[in-house]
């Protein structure tokens, strides 16, 4: 029986990387809210399933050898598979790493309890002519991991529940003591981020603003920001509100009780999970919706999708716009270069034109700028200081961030990618002098309209770029079909299925002055390297 337990070392050692792997997939699926680590399972069977630790089924061959000799077998057969995991995993560009949170911890523990209840049972009652069951069912075990650590989940799921209960209403209590703090939601299908934190450089003139850090926006993201983070003398607590789904905007402005609210962009992001564009539209709303009678919203008139929509609230609405003049607050003669943009600002009521300059790229940052003006104005910032605010907007990391690397010049547009916010993003590149390379692996979560949608995208970079590099060859098929419906010359288009690749191709490709735009990068479950 001893021998039996030092055969399953190297067995535990592989385990525990192989647990940690399917950890982190279930943390880039939300801890399968939804069922997204399940459906991950199910659209990458390669990954989950063709694996070298299949071959655990060679086990039954140790009914015929001697029982020392099955137990080397194993230790062996575990040692190459650990090593060569190692060396697969190496080579693979994580984006994202596991966060060994405390929720992470608890889930490691019931994983290792439900992996230590049959070897503690084989050992409690051993018997070396049932030596090749133990390893065959300890082999399938290890082979199904990926849905051994969903159980755990499901497992915790009451004691996760209670946990976020106590740290929800902390938050809340917290939210209630401060005096004089209001808050400001922010939601939209784009630009959520990026208005988040030019609201923040805005206001940060006159009031002390805290906004939540990086993307939180989930419940989680906001309850973490408020206990952790919110202090007392803040003025104004900035909430990103982001959502899957109806009625998930409502859930957060139900926690944090916004009092102003900023809705970006509708468009077509998470229209899967959504299930229609109505969805879309309505769940976006709630955040407006939940503005009390004295609070203010802000909404863009160039967007049909906010136009459009029925608002059931009475609190005051200030429209914004770049094509519509007939708005509260507009801009006009917009000029973009390398550098940054300018514009001016007409405020309704006042006929004055006041320039504003920023360092910021694209047209959209425009709509995310005029928003943060309105609200600014609103909340008494003269227009001197918003013109100081605005022009100390700092560049956004990973979203249209010039970067000088080397000789090349890199736009930096990976955070994520939208129909919206890719073709902007192309027309940014446009302004540029030189050669134009893109390195994308296109748009996700867009539901049927996925193919439709990056086939477009395809066309738009047709017009532009000098040179194409695709990142995945499945998920880019239709970006490389719009392509080729421009007559986009093939021998200009490079496929690859790792990005670190797209990387060292960009520097073979690039000449004296090339800008290169890097438009998405997929988080690591959709990476299409095996």
């Amino acid at each position: 029986m001893l021998y039996f337990l030092v055969s399953l070392i190297p067995f535990g050692v592989y385990l525990w990387l192989k647990t940690k792997k399917s950890m982190h997939m279930l943390q880039l699926n939300w801890y399968n809210l939804d069922q997204r680590y399940l459906k991950w399972i199910l659209k990458n069977p390669y990954k989950v399933f063709v694996d070298i630790d299949a071959f655990f089924i060679m086990f039954l061959c140790f009914l015929f050898i001697q029982e020392k000799l099955s137990m080397l077998l194993f230790i062996v057969f575990y040692l190459i598979v650990m090593y060569l995991f190692v060396r697969t995993t190496k080579k693979e560009q994580v984006k994202v790493p596991l966060k060994i949170t405390a929720r992470v911890k608890r889930l490691l523990v019931t994983t290792a309890i439900l992996y230590l209840i049959p070897i503690i049972a084989m050992a409690w009652v051993y018997d070396a002519h049932l030596l090749t069951y133990y390893y065959v069912f300890l082999g399938l075990l290890v082979y199904l991991n990926p849905f051994v650590v969903m159980t755990a989940e499901f497992i915790n799921k009451p004691v996760e529940k209670a946990v976020f209960n106590h740290f929800k209403y902390q938050a809340m209590r917290k939210l209630k003591s401060i005096n004089n703090l209001d808050v400001i939601g922010i939601t939209g299908s784009y630009g959520k981020t990026s208005s988040k934190n030019i609201l923040n450089d805005i206001l940060s003139v006159r009031y002390n603003v805290f906004p939540t850090p990086k993307n939180f926006n989930t419940p989680i993201g906001l309850i973490i920001s408020i206990n952790n983070y919110l202090d007392k003398f803040s003025d104004y607590f900035i909430a990103e509100m982001g959502a899957f789904k109806m009625g998930e905007i409502q859930e957060l402005c139900d926690l944090v009780h916004p009092k102003y609210g900023i809705l970006t962009t509708i468009g077509t992001a998470h229209l899967e999970s959504f299930g229609s564009q109505e969805n879309i539209q309505s769940g976006k709303f709630e955040l407006i919706e939940s503005l009390p009678s004295d609070g203010v919203g802000i909404l863009n008139a160039d967007d049909p999708y906010q136009v459009s929509y029925e608002l059931k609230n009475n609190c005051k609405i200030l429209w914004i716009a770049i094509e519509e003049s007939n708005v509260d607050v507009w801009a006009t003669d917009i000029k973009l270069s390398g550098k940054g943009t300018s514009f001016n600002v007409k405020f309704k009521g006042d006929d004055k034109l006041y320039p504003f300059t920023t360092r910021l790229l694209g047209k959209h940052n425009i709509y995310n700028i005029l928003a943060s003006i309105a609200l600014g104005k609103e909340l008494g910032l003269s227009i001197e200081q918003l013109q100081t605010g605005v022009k100390k907007v700092n560049s956004i990391e990973h979203r249209l961030e010039l970067k000088k690397v080397g000789t090349l010049n890199i736009i930096d547009d990976a955070y994520n990618s939208n129909p919206v916010g890719s073709k902007m993003a192309l027309d940014v590149l446009d302004l540029m002098p030189g050669k134009k390379i893109i390195i994308t692996p296109g748009m996700i979560e867009l539901g049927p309209q996925q193919y439709e949608l990056n086939m477009k995208f395809g066309q738009y970079i047709a017009d532009v770029c000098d040179e194409v590099i695709l990142v995945g060859a499945e998920q880019t098929k239709p970006i490389y079909d719009g392509l080729l419906s421009k007559k986009y010359n093939e021998k200009k288009i490079h496929v690859i299925n790792d990005v670190k690749e797209g990387f060292v191709l960009m520097h073979r490709l690039a000449k004296d002055e090339t800008y290169i735009l890097i438009e998405n990068d997929l988080p690591d479950l959709f990476n299409e390297k095996k």
